[in-house]
């Protein structure tokens, strides 16, 4: 019986490609594009098959595939032929049919279930998908069922040339150092190529420089940029622009390129020496110019930057070494020179100044000390300029001493001030009243002798601080200088008791006993410190109660001469002790001790003192006494009452319409015109008090409101016995100073007389007309409208009439 022979799969389809080898391709001068490529059928059978008479057979294996190419961007009409699928078992009579799934399966890829052949329906894209894996079965076409058992394949999508080089970095900036030898490293360029790097020389990329020659290049492997030329100077030009390109199919024609920018920037060095733009300067410099000023400003030149130009200066020579010095602006490295001593400018003195000065790189480099040196020296002339400068004093601070026993007017010290200038303007002195509120010195105007204007006292303020004023010609020049006046001590307060001593006796006392100790104080300060004698004075010396024993260190003990004390016969007992310091003169005061009788314990603590012991002796509780005195409030708070409801009653002082108009007094503000209401007393004291006390002009401030009225002259000289009004207003005045919210001037009205010379004679309401008067007032009619009130309510018109009026 003959054996059934196993069906046997074939597979036709393009099994490989023609192959040019790289080389191959490099000597013909052609391109993978060009190259024309066909599909080579091959029939793969399995083993066994197709070997005739032969008898032996073998066991049926899995279908083997190997793989399909398809070449990728495929721009034809028509589906693109893959491969056949083909089973021995098929023999063509229409019974199996081919089935294909797997990745793109229908959507890419379709086969033609009669006859196996397989197309790409779609573009293909290798570099979106390289590779498709599907899965073949042939199957009876009628029953569905596999008469082949199903198998993988894999189809690749063959590369071309169709993605340029790409820079994904770029645009580059890059920096390098001016003056760097040839071929130093700037900068790495990286294209990639999306084409397959394993496939020919589509991803083989080739640099090269299209702009930036010749002054760099580039390695066409690696990309790295690099320096061609050397000594590229930075002051000269800092910044170059380079393309570069990168070119696949290893540079060869037909392959594709891309570019990119290069920014290189040069960097700099210290390869440029500061350098003056002048040899010498001059500048002016006005002689009022306070310490750490600054006179001039230089500045030496330097074509690098950043730290390459930071500069230090110094003077290395001239007449001025050691009264300026030269520092740097970190800005601007300018040079500063500025003034170091105090008053050190003096035009009188000398009138100019000559400096050499020295400007050099901070950081140098080495490299380019050949080259020379790398510092610069300029001239700088100062001259300086006179200008009017205020008054000078020749001490500072000027210290004087004065007794508090000082009387008035006594000299205290001089200060002395003097122009600096050559002119020698004359100075007057004044003393700055802000520092002498309660003015107690004054100081000659023109010889600077500082003298007391009232009474000092150690003892209020021992030490005075005060601004004196020096003052030229012209008011904007004033100078300053301080006087520390210092009051001496003298012994003028006597001592008194420390503190207010509360001294208790209990009843139980024995003689002898110390029941207080006592000690001064003095408010004034002998140099060999305080020394006081404490006695009983004459008085009290022979009583019979207490004595007082000197304990010669300071402090005294008071002690009782007997005991038995009784605060029922007398509860309080007044002891005088007088009290001497060792001063020169010796002063003493008489201080009385208070000394309360009181009920104690045997301990000596006390628990009952004074009259309320009394009291309570006698029978009188403390619920009684707060009756009592709740009895006085409750009499207060009547009497207050009635005074209220009395004063509620009185009438308003209101004019009655119905009343006589002459029966008031009538105010009126109209002054009255009396030669002497203004010469009462000497009106200039009112705005110049020191012409009164010493003559001496004051140097308020003017006041900036116009005056109301201006005084008239008057015709005579006023009376020298008003000092009543002068230390009235000298009173007012001091007031006045002191306090910080017056105004800084003063204004001062008062009227203490009404003139005796009036030729109206005494106006007062007092006097008025009355019903029996026998004056006649029509007179005052002729004198003008001022008067014509009074001429209505005083003259002899009816009443009907002044009413009217």
């Amino acid at each position: 019986m003959k054996r059934n022979r196993p069906p046997v799969w074939s597979v036709v389809g393009l099994m490989t490609m023609v192959l040019v080898s790289q080389w191959e391709l490099s000597c013909c001068g052609m391109t993978l594009n060009s190259v024309p490529l066909r599909r080579v059928p091959h029939k793969i059978q399995k083993a066994g098959a197709g070997l005739g008479s032969r008898t032996h057979h073998r066991q049926r294996r899995s279908w083997v595939w190997n793989q399909f190419f398809v070449l990728e961007e495929y721009t034809g009409d028509d589906p693109l032929y893959v491969g056949k699928l083909h089973s021995d078992v098929d023999k063509g009579e229409g019974k199996v049919k081919y089935v294909l799934s797997g990745e793109g399966a229908s959507s890419i890829f379709t086969i033609d279930e009669n006859t196996g052949d397989i197309h790409a329906i779609k573009r293909l894209d290798r570099e979106e998908q390289a590779y498709y894996t599907l899965r073949a079965q042939a199957v009876d076409h009628d029953t569905s069922r596999p008469v082949e058992p199903e198998s993988e394949f894999v189809i690749k999508v063959q590369d071309i040339n169709d993605n340029e080089p790409k820079f994904l970095d770029g645009p580059y900036n890059a920096r390098v150092p001016e003056m760097s030898p040839v071929g130093t490293s700037v900068v790495q360029v990286v294209a990639t190529d999306a084409d397959d790097p394993t496939y020919g020389n589509s991803a083989r990329v080739i640099y090269s420089i299209l702009e930036g020659q010749p002054y760099f290049s580039v390695d066409p492997k690696t990309g790295v940029v690099r320096t061609a030329l050397p000594n590229m100077d930075r002051e000269a030009r800092d910044q170059y622009l380079l393309v570069i390109q990168a070119k696949d199919m290893v540079g060869q024609m037909g392959g594709l390129s891309g570019t990119t920018s290069v920014t290189v920037t040069l960097s700099d060095v210290n390869d440029n020496p500061p350098r003056f733009s002048r040899k010498s300067y001059q500048f002016s410099v006005p002689e009022s110019l306070p310490v750490a000023s600054v006179v001039a400003r230089i500045k030496a030149l330097d074509s690098d930057v950043g730290p390459n130009a930071e500069m230090e200066y110094r003077i290395i020579d001239g007449d001025g070494l050691g009264m300026f010095r030269v520092l740097v602006d970190k800005d601007t490295q300018e040079g500063l020179i500025t003034l170091q001593k105090v008053h050190a400018l003096d035009f009188e003195t000398k009138a100019g100044y000559s400096l050499r000065i020295e400007a050099s790189n901070k950081n140098i480099d080495p490299r380019f000390l050949s080259q020379g040196s790398f510092s610069d020296t300029a001239s700088v002339r100062l001259i300086v300029e006179n200008v009017d400068e205020a008054p000078v004093f020749s001490s500072p601070v000027s210290k004087m001493v004065v007794s508090e026993a000082a009387k008035v007017g006594t000299v205290i010290g001089t200060v002395s001030a003097n122009d600096p200038d050559a002119t020698n303007s004359p100075i007057r002195y004044s003393i700055d009243r802000n520092t002498d509120l309660e003015r107690f010195f004054n100081i000659e105007a023109t010889t600077g002798v500082i003298s007391t204007a009232k009474p000092l006292d150690r003892e209020v303020n021992a030490i005075h601080n005060i601004t004196i004023l020096a003052i030229e010609m012209d008011p904007t020049q004033v100078g300053k200088g301080s006087a520390i006046i210092t009051v001496m001590d003298i012994n003028d307060n006597a001592p008194v008791f420390a503190i207010e001593y509360e001294t208790i006796l209990c009843e139980n006392a024995i003689p002898g006993q110390v029941i207080e100790t006592i000690s001064a104080v003095d408010k004034d300060e002998p140099p060999s410190g305080h020394r006081f004698v404490f006695s009983l004075t004459a008085e009290a010396a022979g009583n019979m109660n207490f004595t007082l024993r000197d304990n010669k260190d300071n402090t005294a003990s008071i002690l009782t001469k007997r005991g038995g004390f009784q605060r029922r016969k007398q509860s309080m007992y007044r002891l005088p002790v007088l009290i001497r310091d060792s001063g020169s003169p010796v002063l003493s005061s008489t201080n009385t001790l208070s000394i309360r009788v009181c009920e104690c314990d045997s301990n000596g603590d006390r628990q009952s003192c004074g009259t309320e012991a009394f009291m309570l002796s006698a029978g009188l509780s403390t619920g009684a006494l707060i009756a009592i005195l709740a009895c006085i409030l409750t009499l207060l708070v009547l009497v207050l009452l009635i005074v209220t409801m009395r004063r509620r009653k009185k009438e308003p002082l209101i004019l009655d319409e119905d009343r006589d108009v002459r029966e008031n007094i009538v105010r009126y503000d109209d002054e009255g015109g009396g030669e002497e209401d203004t010469e009462a007393f000497d009106m200039v004291a009112l705005r110049n008090l020191n012409v009164v006390r010493d003559n001496k002009a004051r140097r308020d401030v003017t006041p900036e409101v116009t005056a109301l009225y201006t005084p008239r002259p008057p015709p005579y000289k006023a009376a020298t016995n008003n000092g009543i009004f002068r230390e009235f207003i000298w009173d007012r005045l001091k007031e006045a100073d002191v306090d910080p919210s017056a105004p800084p001037y003063d204004s001062l009205q008062t009227y203490a007389f009404e003139g005796s010379g009036s030729v109206a004679e005494s106006l007062s309401s007092l006097e008025s007309l009355s019903t029996d008067s026998e004056h006649n007032y029509d007179y005052l009619s002729d004198w003008g409208p001022r008067f014509r009130k009074l001429a209505d309510l005083y003259g002899q018109s009816d009443s009907s009439n002044i009413f009217a009026s």
